[in-house]
């Protein structure tokens, strides 16, 4: 059954090798440089901070939420999910015609057990953490919510931004060009009104997970979420912009960002391990209220180089969306789709293919390449066969390795769709790009039958060993 709010979540997930709770870590750098340590282990555990010097007992951070295919599993409602294959296997399932399940509007929820309106809001209440040495400020919505509503539809838009405290009643946002809220701010800006913005911090990690996806223009992901769980999010309205927030959220800031309200933003480490933006003014949200729970979680997501939790949750999700995409576009014999986490979750992409005809290939990884979900900041994409594992990077390399010739194997796009978090991207003719690789690492479709042979043991005797020998592994 899905989970009503994270406080649920963390109690059906509560386990030594799940949840971890530590008492005393400082919001200055300590939880953050904590979080990034625990995340190059494996397991990686779910952090939970309390006691937080400088704030009240139960004031909490939780950290690493989507770090394990447990809790992923959990989180997906993919029971028996073992490995990322099988993550892939389940959202490829559940993700087709899922219906879209609207919100049910409540009266009250638990976020409203309390409200701060006009001068009594304080974004400083909260232990926002310092998440890293060189980071610009305190970023208390990392892993967040951010919800808007177009001015001309109505649509409700629900995405993830990164959120900057400025002092107690101001906070920047930072959005990349395209993005969905980036668009809806922008037409009110061009009508000439401030956009109105909600911000939730401490959720249900289904519906971050959701807000971290490429849903197609004009999809909720609160309707999403809802066909997903098979039942609808409950929402309260904001008391000042009346945007939906989710009723049993721990934290929602409220207010209004207008054109030419700025403040200096960044720098921040980023989910591809740099400090890749610097400092640029950015736009000011206007706090008129915040709510909260009574000892209220802040859910972060801190990036940091990779492996991180960004490739735990996105790499799957993103595997699948590819997946689909692929097919939707008529290419044939896909056998599997891996985001790898080298690549953050976006920058390296691998696809595997059962050869159909010459060119085959080329044309998986070019799509690959530019469809929704795979075009956002990818750098290269590899295209192997279909007895490689895609999963495993030695396995992906030696293809490459030996199966591309590169002067024949390998193109390379440009001006193609990026993000000044990419060190490399460039600016020309006005706008920002990157290049990008595609490399045919399949055997030439015209000697699939005098290829040589690979080495190792046939399958049936492999099995026959293990079995035999079931001790030695």
């Amino acid at each position: 059954m899905p989970v009503k709010d994270l406080r649920e979540w963390l109690s059906r997930i509560d386990s030594p090798a799940e949840l971890q709770r530590i008492k005393g870590a400082d919001w200055n750098l300590e939880i953050g440089a904590l979080t990034e340590l625990m995340q190059q282990r494996a397991p990686v555990p779910a952090l939970l901070f309390d006691e937080i010097p400088g704030y009240p007992k139960g004031y909490r951070v939780l950290t690493n939420v989507c770090s394990s295919i447990p809790r992923l599993a959990f989180s997906l409602e993919a029971p028996g999910a073992k490995k990322a294959m099988d993550l892939i296997s389940h959202w490829r399932k559940s993700s087709k015609d899922i219906p879209l399940i609207p919100p049910v509007e409540v009266q009250n929820g638990s976020v409203m057990e309390n409200v701060h309106l006009g001068k009594d809001v304080n974004l400083l209440e909260f232990p926002a953490p310092k998440w890293h040495e060189a980071d610009g400020g305190r970023y208390i919505g990392t892993g967040c919510l951010v919800v808007m509503k177009d001015p001309d539809s109505g649509w409700i838009n629900v995405g993830t931004y990164r959120v900057m405290t400025v002092d107690e009643q101001r906070a920047t946002l930072y959005m990349s060009k395209g993005k969905h809220c980036h668009q809806i701010r922008e037409k009110y800006w061009k009508k000439g009104q401030p956009c109105p913005v909600a911000v939730v911090m401490g959720q249900d990690p289904l519906l971050f997970i959701n807000a971290s996806m490429e849903l197609p223009y004009g999809v909720c992901e609160y309707d999403y979420a809802g066909g997903l769980r098979k039942q609808p999010v409950e929402i309260i309205r904001g008391p000042i912009t009346g945007l939906p927030v989710p009723a049993h959220a721990e934290i929602v800031i409220e207010g209004t960002i207008t054109e030419g309200d700025i403040a200096p933003e960044g720098p921040f480490g980023e989910w591809t391990g740099y400090y890749a933006s610097g400092v640029k003014d950015e736009a000011v949200i206007r706090v008129q209220s915040v709510l909260h729970r009574n000892d209220p979680i802040l859910m972060g997501a801190c990036p940091c180089k990779p492996p991180s939790e960004q490739t735990f949750y996105r790499g799957p999700i993103r595997s699948a969306i590819i997946w689909d995409q692929l097919e939707a576009a008529g290419i044939p014999g896909i056998a599997g789709v891996w985001v790898h986490e080298a690549g953050a979750g976006r920058m390296l992409l691998i696809v595997s293919i059962n050869q159909k005809y010459a060119g085959h290939s080329r044309q998986a990884g070019l799509v690959a390449s530019q469809c929704h979900g795979g075009a956002y900041a990818s750098k290269c994409v590899i295209v192997v066969d279909d007895d490689v594992d895609i999963t495993n990077t030695n396995e992906v390399l030696w293809a490459a390795l030996t199966r591309c010739d590169p002067a024949e194997d390998v193109e390379i796009l440009k001006k193609c769709w990026s993000t000044i978090l990419d060190p490399t991207a460039y600016y020309k003719d006005g706008g920002l790009y990157n290049s990008r690789m595609v490399i045919d690492a399949c055997r030439p479709y015209g000697k699939l039958g005098s290829f040589p042979a690979v080495l190792g043991p046939e399958k049936e005797l492999v099995d026959r060993l293990k079995d035999k020998f079931a001790g030695l592994f």
